[in-house]
């Protein structure tokens, strides 16, 4: 060993070993402010389904390649760093003596071959990442941005330490080749024997090269430990463990879409009959009431931004960012942690937990953020500002795009838990909606014994449950069909079709009330649990004595079928539940309906958000409509998984849109776009808010918003179809 090389072994382990130990109290300190959150029992559960859906997400990048470019560059980058870590190791032989190695495989040509491709990929990985991220960057001209409001110094310093990393990985294999020591043939590394060509005959090189690389390395570790917010370098490590511990893993997509996370109380679900608001947790009120996988949830946030880019409240101007809003807990979070860690807290009726003594030695700052609301305005130096809880749609783009799971849905829900049934603190208009729920069973407070209305003026009876058994499937109607003059069409339309199909069906009639979606999704659990197990009690009296496979219910609106279908088991409801599109494509491709008249003039359709993305029912709609129109549909950019959505899901149907471009206006403006005459919905609020905005526009004359339902049956019944059209009323 030489003098250069004492000094670089001496300096490579120092920087390791300062790196090391700042690492090592960076993960317990994150360990400790993820512990700090509530007991989530069910997230261990399925430990096989979990570990496949990890490897298939982190080794396949399944949510990354939704991007192409943007994710095949980063698992070039991925396995980069994993595997490329292994020259990291190397690189401290090489400072001990440049000729050094990795033993046994250090000098196998495979292995050569194997991190010469995956550095070269690495290096056009990284470079690309770079571009992006300067292409996109806030300041640049027109538009927002994917990166407004990340930490943009964080992204650029881990991607210039990657790009470091790399080129010095092969200007150590350079000096080898140039002092005549590399054990690769030129095949096999043509890129390192290239750099050797023009490197130096240095003895010294690869020593020197290998330090600065660890120097690279450690350093990176070093700013990465002293921040421990640092979520677009830690996601490397916690994006692991937060795959694996999604909500459900062996759903196809994101684990936050279709049914909501039950409300909790330590660790399980909250009895309405017997909790206690000053015993038991209703919503969340502190940071410290999210879940432990809450926490690392905010921990692991990358800010990529790609739940933001696609979020419709963000793209119109209002202040919800799925993003920012993940970034302002984690922040909080980790600001209040030294209070909380200390003992401090508040108890579900307010008082303080800790001592004096306990919290004498805590910052100030630590105890400044303590007092900060939870939901608050700015004035009141609340962390999440009211108007960016209440922006939210729940469509679930968010959690669809997010490459590292995060369920920025029940996080928000758990917020407006806490604020609609202890605060009572929502949208003023909301307020009669949920009144027409407890008192009328409907959100419009429509009189129920309305609800058949819809069946007058129908050539052929309606049967009702209870006036006959024999039935294959239940038609639950919704609030919104039986109430809402445009709905009321989509539902004659479907009654009319199974009718000419032969299929057996019945209605609850007046036994039927709201499923509960809009109170559940506002954030009203009380309500919804109150309706919810009224219909599981009739559903279960309707389908008494079958088996869920013969409990066989057919929905017109994604809301309820969501509900009744995800979110009932949670109530001792088990139902097969079908979306009405779903039975129509199945009855035009067995032959029970056949169009006969295709439907002219261009057709698009806009893809419910609760029907598509939280419930992956893409194609069925589609070849309902392909069937009806005879051709193929002119599809909006924005469609099937990044459908953009209409304004109306999360109970924003009963509120105000004050804030920025109108939601439905934008969708409207996109379906127009394409020149197609018809606008194919399969959800009653998207006929409503796509018909609003189409209005708007002061274009009723020019497209028409209806459902696919009547578009099938003005193709196989195309007289009745323009008799329906022409009779029925159309609220304004």
């Amino acid at each position: 060993m030489g003098s250069v090389q004492i000094v670089t072994t001496i300096l490579a382990a120092a920087i390791t070993a300062v790196a090391v130990w700042l690492a090592v109290r960076a993960v317990m300190k994150m360990t400790a402010v993820i512990r700090l959150g509530q007991p989530a029992p069910e997230r261990f559960t399925d430990k096989g389904a979990r570990t496949r859906t990890m490897l298939v997400e982190t080794a396949g990048h399944t949510r990354m390649l939704k991007w192409s470019v943007v994710g095949a560059a980063h698992w070039f980058v991925m396995v980069g760093f994993i595997v490329l870590s292994l020259l990291v190791l190397e690189a401290y032989f090489e400072v001990v003596t440049p000729t050094g190695g990795l033993p046994v495989v250090g000098h196998w040509t495979v292995f050569g071959l194997a991190t010469e491709v995956i550095g070269v990929l690495g290096l056009v990985g990284i470079l690309v990442l770079m571009a992006i991220r300067l292409r996109n960057r806030p300041t640049r001209p027109g538009g927002r941005s994917r990166f407004t409001g990340s930490t943009m110094w964080q992204g650029y310093f881990v991607e210039w330490i990657v790009l470091l990393v790399l080129i010095f990985g092969f200007v150590i294999r350079g000096f080898k080749v140039a002092t005549d020591h590399f054990e690769y043939p030129v095949w096999a590394t043509p890129l390192s024997h290239a750099v050797g060509a023009v490197l130096p005959d240095w003895q010294d090189g690869a020593s020197v090269a290998a330090l600065i690389k660890i120097a690279i390395s450690m350093t990176w570790l070093i700013v990465i430990s002293l921040n421990v917010t640092m979520g677009v370098a830690w996601h490397r490590f916690l994006a692991f463990p937060n795959i694996f511990f999604k909500r459900e893993p062996a759903k196809p997509a994101g684990s936050g879409l279709g049914a909501l996370r039950p409300m909790m109380s330590e660790g399980k679900p909250l009895d309405f009959e017997e909790a206690d608001p000053e015993k038991d947790q209703f919503g969340v009120a502190q940071v410290e009431q999210f879940t432990w996988k809450g926490l690392l949830d905010f921990s692991t946030c990358t800010e990529c931004g790609r739940c933001q880019s696609q979020c419709p409240a963000w793209n119109t101007g209002k202040p919800l960012s799925p993003k920012l809003l993940v970034l302002s807990l984690r922040d909080h979070a980790y600001a209040k942690a030294p209070y909380l860690l200390a003992g401090g807290g508040k108890d579900l009726t307010g008082e303080e937990k800790a001592t004096a003594a306990q919290l004498a030695h805590v910052d100030v700052l630590a105890l400044a953020e303590a007092d900060k609301p939870l939901i608050g305005t700015a004035e009141e130096g609340g962390v999440i500002d009211p108007d960016v809880l209440w922006s939210c749609t729940t469509c679930g783009a968010c959690v669809e795009q997010c490459p590292v799971d995060i369920e920025h849905v029940d996080h928000i829900v758990d917020m407006r838990r806490y604020q609609v049934l202890i605060e009572s603190s929502f949208p003023s208009e909301a307020g009669v909606m949920l009144r027409n729920l407890e008192n009328k069973g409907n959100p419009w407070g429509a009189p129920q014994n309305t609800r058949e209305d819809w069946t007058k003026g129908l050539d052929f009876e309606v049967p009702r449950v209870g006036e006959v058994d024999d039935f294959e499937y239940l038609f639950w109607v919704g609030c919104a069909g039986a109430f809402e003059d445009r709905a009321k069409k989509t539902t004659r339309a479907v009654a009319t079709l199974l009718n000419e199909a032969g299929v057996k069906f019945a209605i609850l009639g007046e036994g039927e009330t709201c499923s509960g979606d809009p109170a559940r999704r506002i954030g009203n659990e009380f309500v919804f649990q109150m309706l919810a197990q009224q219909n599981v009690e009739t559903l279960n009296e309707a389908f008494e004595g079958r088996e869920k496979a013969k409990r066989k219910i057919v929905a017109t609106c994604p809301h309820c079928f969501n509900t009744l279908g995800n979110e009932y088991g949670q109530l001792g409801g088990e139902f097969e539940v079908v979306h009405h599109t779903q039975l129509l494509a199945h009855l035009v491709s067995t032959g029970k309906l056949t169009p006969v008249q295709p439907v002219d003039g261009g057709v698009t359709y806009h893809d419910p958000c609760y029907l598509g993305r939280h419930n992956r029912v893409f194609a069925a709609p589609r070849e309902v409509l392909g069937d009806a129109i005879a051709g193929e549909l002119t599809e909006m950019p924005r469609n099937s998984e990044r459908s953009f959505c209409c304004g109306a899901g999360g109970a924003r149907m009963w509120m105000e849109e004050k804030i920025g471009k109108r939601i439905n206006v934008d969708r409207v403006e996109e379906a127009m776009a394409t020149g197609a005459r018809t606008v194919a919905v399969g959800c009653p609020f998207c006929s409503t808010m796509l018909n609003d905005g189409v209005n708007g526009k002061g274009a009723g004359e020019q497209v028409e918003v209806i459902d696919v339902a009547s578009v099938l049956l003005r193709s196989v019944k195309p007289e009745q179809a323009q008799g329906d059209k022409e009779t029925e009323p159309v609220a304004g």
